[in-house]
């Protein structure tokens, strides 16, 4: 049976595919629902009242990188945006609207670009060009993959490159407006760069802390070619 929706306004009029794969989302999320509030009978109350992350995490689109799960933490603890291949590009409206929601409202202290091994963006950007919307998405990437090849007279392998890409992306930041008005008017806020594995669950440091320009035990970014 197609979806389809009966005449009228109301929310009870919409009606689910008989998709049953959908009908177990509804399911899952009334027994999380059910969980949370049976230890923790305010949970929802709270996350009404107020959104206060310390953490903005920049992550891949990839199913298998949960961002709040990876480093157990609730709902409202941590501020997410995510992306093919955890790109922070200063041209791309929704990643700037999320940043400066993240720095300017919430005023997070840590902004953490998190790539991961294995990232099909990253393989994607290593083949072919092509004029599709990943194509275009990828294109610095691409730059990156190539300029990196000229400098080590050879080729990257997938997994140095998804490094690569992340101290490409902190440096983005480390000169994005935003973070530099933010540091310019006081903020405390420090740029982080790290990796995850997949195939054992653990996040790795590769940069940082970078702080505000002048600033004690700032960390400098390795340099990734531009």
């Amino acid at each position: 049976m197609s979806n389809k929706l009966v005449k009228g306004p109301t929310r009870a009029n919409f009606v689910l595919s008989d998709d049953n794969s959908l009908l177990t989302l509804f399911g899952r999320n009334r027994a999380w629902a059910a969980s949370k509030t049976l230890t923790d009978p305010r949970f929802f109350d709270r996350l009404v009242d107020q959104q206060r992350p310390r953490y903005f995490w920049i992550g891949c689109s990839d199913s298998r990188v949960p961002a709040t799960e990876i480093v157990n933490l609730d709902p409202g603890e941590m501020f997410v945006h995510r992306n093919v291949a955890n790109l922070a590009s200063a041209s791309d409206q929704s990643f700037s609207a999320a940043l400066q929601f993240a720095v300017d409202v919430l005023r997070v202290q840590h902004i953490m670009v998190v790539g991961h091994y294995g990232c099909g963006g990253i393989e994607a950007a290593m083949n072919v060009d092509s004029e599709d919307a990943i194509g275009h998405w990828l294109a610095p990437v691409r730059t990156l993959y190539r300029h990196s090849c000229q400098d080590d007279s050879g080729q990257l392998s997938a997994n140095a490159l998804c490094e690569q890409n992340i101290f490409a992306q902190v440096e983005a930041l480390a000169v994005n407006p935003i973070v530099r008005a933010a540091w310019s008017q006081g903020a405390s806020l420090e740029l982080h760069g790290w990796i995850y594995a997949i195939e054992d669950g653990l996040l790795r440091p590769l940069c940082g802390p970078v702080r505000a320009p002048g600033t004690t035990g700032s960390s400098a970014v390795p340099a990734a070619p531009l």
